[in-house]
């Protein structure tokens, strides 16, 4: 039993890591979702494909993440709560993620 504790003390995922994930997933939502109902007139309005704009934004969105997310550090495990607005016009979405073994598992993920 104290090896599995030392184990998951050991590979408790850090707020960069989740951030890097959280990125990965907010970019992956983006484009399969997102891009994929924007109007090839709203692309051609602002000169590049919607996937290209995402790619170019994700420093922009790790630092969204960053100052949206609160960690608690439970020792073996953290769990991630992010808080993510980004405007009075666009919807907002609360995710809840358990970090665990290097890994993540988004458990919880609501629009507001």
């Amino acid at each position: 039993m104290a090896v599995v504790g030392v184990a998951m003390s050991k590979t408790n995922p850090t707020s960069d890591e989740y951030e890097e994930y959280a990125v990965h997933r907010l970019t992956q939502y983006l484009k399969s979702d997102v891009c994929k109902k924007t109007s090839k007139l709203i692309e051609s309005l602002l000169n590049s494909s919607c996937d290209k704009l995402v790619d170019s934004t994700n420093p922009q969105m790790r630092e969204l993440l960053a100052k949206t997310t609160e960690r608690q550090d439970f020792f073996l495990f953290s769990v991630y709560r992010t808080d993510l607005t980004l405007g009075v016009w666009l919807p907002g979405y609360k995710f809840e993620t358990v970090g665990a073994f290097h890994n993540f598992y988004t458990y919880s993920a609501e629009e507001q």
